[in-house]
């Protein structure tokens, strides 16, 4: 017999971390998401040196760069389900172990042999393959152990260290580049990591907590009957398709520009200092970044109670993110003309893919940056319009459906990085690459305001939000 619902939530709060212990995890996952990316964006960083040292073309280069996504691809769902039975935070640690451990040691591979392009694609592939786990993951630990009050704060502020990350290794990086070569913004990068992993393990995690999570996985997660993910229900629903096309559409877009525009810069101003471009693009969507998050959170909560004297007229409830908030009439009007998700992803999705466009027709260094910066920096509306579109679908099970939807943009960067490196190798023009950017990002924009919706999938039809 389960226990009654009171019981269920005073358990599940006894679980959630104190205000101490929300602000120390937060910082240091902030910490562990900004160097999962300095870690990830170490290759593009250092593609143009690579490519001299070992004679690639662009197309050796694509696939160096898009071998990451191959890996990355195959473990979000499992990252969302062991994150969900074992602990996010256990997963997190035990993963960023070995892609700390795979990217210091990457410099090295080069010396087993000749073929340096597998060898690169092989350490790449592996590095990916862990860090897929991390996202889903770490939406599984914040989702159980902050409170609901908390929630959105917490989430916005470690997300930005994918932005905070991308800027170390544009900034550091490029100087270590250009003092100690490639290889040394490998060994920072992964030695980082593998020094936050030893601050983790030893401050905020327990050795017998870590050797039952590993006892856990060695030994398999059942699955629980009232655990399991109605597949069936949920991808009958074109809302569903919707979300992940734009996801994917949303991820594809930014993969190529995050791969391939520090050698844009370098090959078309080749004067130019790669602390430059390689910073002030990040420079701009950390505060973009916030400014989207802040103005959806924002509205959002003008339909919070308090906000508003009950439902509005005929008992009209607003679903956001999984919660239910009575909202005026006039309050929902106001959600849907000042800022929808339809809204933040014409942002996200179609203003930065003009931007793009522009990059493509320009000789001027300083309009190149600040092209690059604008679509970087607009990309980051998708956050709270396209990935905020799937907490709404389904919250019961927002963890799994991120995972098939990150799923779809880590094939997005195995599909749109390779190609793009085929194209600039075949046309020689950095035009076509700009010109797909796009033609992807307003394709997923036709397809998210023809069939995306905010309403619930995931209950039995006669409980859908209406």
């Amino acid at each position: 017999m389960p226990p009654p619902e009171p019981a269920r939530r005073d358990s599940a709060e006894d679980a959630q971390w104190s205000r101490p212990e929300c602000q120390a995890w937060t910082a240091t996952l902030l910490l562990g998401t900004c160097l999962l990316y300095c870690t990830r964006v170490s290759m593009p960083v250092c593609a143009v040196s690579m490519s001299q040292d070992f004679g690639w073309n662009k197309k050796e280069a694509g696939i160096a760069l898009s071998s990451f996504f191959w890996g990355y691809c195959l473990t979000q769902v499992a990252g969302g389900h062991l994150g969900d039975r074992v602990g996010g935070e256990k997963i997190i640690l035990l993963s960023a172990t070995a892609w700390g451990f795979i990217t210091a040691a990457t410099p090295l591979l080069t010396h087993l042999g000749g073929a340096h392009l597998v060898f690169m694609t092989f350490s790449r592939i592996l590095t990916g393959l862990l860090q897929g786990l991390y996202f889903p993951a770490l939406t599984s630990l914040l989702s159980q152990k902050v409170r609901e009050s908390e929630r959105a704060f917490t989430y916005s502020a470690v997300g930005c260290g994918s932005q905070f990350g991308t800027l170390m290794t544009g900034a550091v990086g490029s100087l270590l580049l250009d003092w100690y070569g490639w290889q040394s913004v490998f060994y920072v990068s992964g030695g980082l990591t593998l020094l936050w992993v030893c601050y983790v393990y030893r401050y905020l995690l327990s050795e017998q907590d870590l050797i039952l999570a590993v006892g856990v996985l060695v030994q398999g997660l059942p699955v629980a009957r009232d655990t399991r993910v109605p597949w069936r229900q949920l991808f009958r629903k074109p809302s569903v398709w919707a979300a992940i096309f734009s996801q994917f559409s949303a991820a594809c877009s930014f993969f190529i520009l995050l791969s391939w525009l520090p050698t844009f810069f370098k090959e078309t101003f080749p004067s130019s200092k790669g602390w430059v471009f390689n910073v002030v693009p990040w420079l701009v969507a950390i505060p973009a970044s916030l400014f989207s998050g802040f103005l959806s959170d924002h509205l959002i909560s003008q339909g919070e109670p308090g906000h508003g004297d009950g439902p509005g007229p005929c008992g009209l409830r607003l679903t956001l993110g999984g919660r239910e908030a009575p909202v005026l009439g006039v309050q929902l009007q106001r959600w849907e003309e000042a800022m929808a998700p339809e809204d933040q992803a014409v942002m996200g999705l179609g203003l930065s893919s003009v931007f793009a466009l522009c990059l493509g027709h320009t000789s001027s260094f300083c309009k190149s940056v600040f092209f690059a910066s604008a679509s970087i920096g607009l990309q980051t509306f998708n956050h709270s319009g396209v990935s905020v579109n799937i907490q709404d679908l389904a919250p019961s099970c927002a963890g799994v459906l991120f995972g098939v939807a990150n799923t779809a943009g880590a094939l997005a960067g195995v599909v749109g990085v390779g190609l793009s490196g085929y194209l600039i190798e075949s046309t020689g023009s950095w035009t076509s690459m700009f010109n797909l950017v796009a033609a992807i990002s307003s394709l997923g924009l036709c397809t998210f305001l023809l069939f995306g919706k905010a309403q619930r999938v995931d209950l039995s039809p006669s409980r859908e939000d209406l």
